[in-house]
């Protein structure tokens, strides 16, 4: 009796202990929570404040037509003159029942940002490309219809206008003094929710992906999902520092990278637009590579850094300033050149037309040479205004092959043929072609100009397979396709 009653004091004294550790904790943490809370940002009134020049993104495209014969409800084909003036519809590719041609249907949605109260909108090319129509819809929800001013596929921005007076704008940031590790939030419409806020860091600057090479991208951990592409990026001061336009993922969903375009680089992409409707680039006409811990050693350096001249391309500005194949390029035009990806996005800032000062290794001594910016050749392409666009059975886009764009591609002086520049509906899609495929051969015969390809595809047989020979990505093939009636 006296060891039970002295184990039920035992454990009413640790109740108590417990009881009252709880109770001081509790006190801690209401004295404690204030504090923990002034060090954090808020974004409401950030968000409230931005929220009306954001606007939600959607497109039409409008039903493509089948060509084909037109037929009665036995199967049989209805003369022209039915077909023509009475309307009858054509049947489903597949065989079933005819179809009527719907309305546009909407294709895609994203977001964007008002920037000048006339009714410019800034968002992401992939967003509107193709479009028929655009639907631009304000957090009033008021619509309007929008134009499209100008596209540039290689930074992945669209310029669009709506008709209004006094529409709200938001406040342009500056890009260039951004730091890693600084506060900020994106607005858009992930999943078509509209006006989500999302906040992060600032991870990295001017990064270079695989598929960009004049963009230097901001990366971000805030997280961005389908939907917010041509979103805002916004800072503390509720100034728009990027656009959301791509994130890196495996599984299709944001995994903590998201990468923004720097404002300063849109806004000069977008003045371009409004005022000439196409972006031109600087250009050198070299071919480049990274310098590892060797090549430094073997060059001179004290450490790895800069762009290796692998190759000048003959009679490009490269070539007529006096660089060689050889030289180390580590400043260019002010900026520093850390790797070799940091040399196009400067070189395609520089003004085109104009001498810069280029700081380069050369046998192990450091010199500088003034070299004069050329332009990038075959930007035109785009642009809305100055399009190549060919209208051709294949449904593509291309353009000629010159000493450029063999130098993008990778590709030997020697090798002819058209690039695949834009790729639409039709067969040439069905098939899969993409941009930047190099088209030599068609139907057995050389395609050497634009001309040629034109003259090519217009005579090219019906229900008859025909072969394509391609470059993509350096290696060369084949591809077989038809063409129906």
């Amino acid at each position: 009796m006296i060891q039970y009653g002295f184990r039920l004091i035992v454990t009413r004294s640790g109740t108590l202990l417990f009881s009252l550790g709880m109770a001081l904790l509790c006190v801690f943490l209401l004295v404690a929570k204030p504090a923990v809370a002034e060090n954090l940002p808020d974004f409401s009134t950030l968000a409230e404040n931005a929220s009306p020049a954001i606007v939600n993104i959607s497109t039409m495209t409008k039903p493509k037509r089948d060509r084909g014969q037109m037929y009665g409800p036995y199967g049989e084909e209805l003369p022209e003159i039915l077909r023509r003036y009475f309307g009858f519809q054509i049947p489903d590719e597949r065989g079933g029942a005819p179809q009527r041609e719907s309305r546009p249907q909407p294709q895609s949605l994203g977001s964007g940002f008002i920037i000048s109260k006339d009714g410019y909108v800034l968002t992401n090319n992939h967003v509107v490309d193709g479009a028929d129509e655009i639907i631009v819809r304000l957090n009033d929800r008021s619509e309007y219809k929008a134009k499209l001013v100008g596209a540039d596929k290689k930074s992945d921005l669209a310029l669009l206008k709506v008709e209004g007076k006094n529409l709200p704008a938001v406040k342009i940031g500056d890009s260039d003094t951004l730091k890693p590790g600084q506060w900020v939030f994106a607005i858009g419409s992930p999943f078509g929710f509209d006006y989500s806020v999302t906040k992060g860091i600032i991870s990295a600057l001017n990064r270079s992906l695989p598929t960009e090479n004049y963009v230097p991208f901001i990366q971000t951990d805030v997280p961005i999902n389908p939907g917010n592409s041509g979103g805002p990026l916004l800072n503390m001061d509720g100034e728009v520092i990027g656009i959301n336009s791509q994130i890196y993922t495996r599984s299709g969903g944001f995994m903590g990278l998201s990468f923004a375009i720097p404002i300063d680089d849109a806004m000069d992409v977008a003045k371009q637009l409004q005022e000439d409707g196409q972006v031109r680039r600087g250009w050198l006409g070299v071919m480049i590579q990274d310098v590892d811990r060797n090549l430094a050693e073997s060059f001179g350096l004290k450490r790895p850094h800069g762009a290796l001249l692998s190759q000048v391309l003959p009679d490009g500005p490269a070539a007529k300033s006096g660089l060689q194949a050889g030289d180390i390029i580590t400043r260019f035009n002010g900026r520093e050149i850390k790797f070799s990806s940091d040399l196009p996005i400067a070189v395609g800032r520089a003004p085109v037309g104009k001498k810069v000062d280029v700081v380069l290794m050369r046998r192990g001594k450091e010199d500088t040479i003034s070299v004069m910016v050329g332009e990038l050749p075959n930007e035109k392409t785009g642009s809305v205004r100055s399009s190549m666009r060919t209208d051709n059975r294949l449904g593509i886009s291309v353009s000629s092959l010159d000493d450029g764009a063999r130098a993008r591609l990778g590709l030997d002086g020697d090798v002819k043929g058209v690039v695949v520049t834009e790729v639409g509906t039709g067969v040439g899609r069905a098939y899969g072609l993409r941009s930047g495929d190099v088209i030599t051969h068609i139907n057995h015969e050389d395609v050497s100009t634009t001309e040629v390809y034109q003259k090519i595809t217009s005579s090219l047989p019906v229900d008859k397979t025909i072969s394509m020979r391609l470059i993509r990505r350096g290696v060369p093939g084949f591809i077989t396709f038809r063409l129906s009636a």
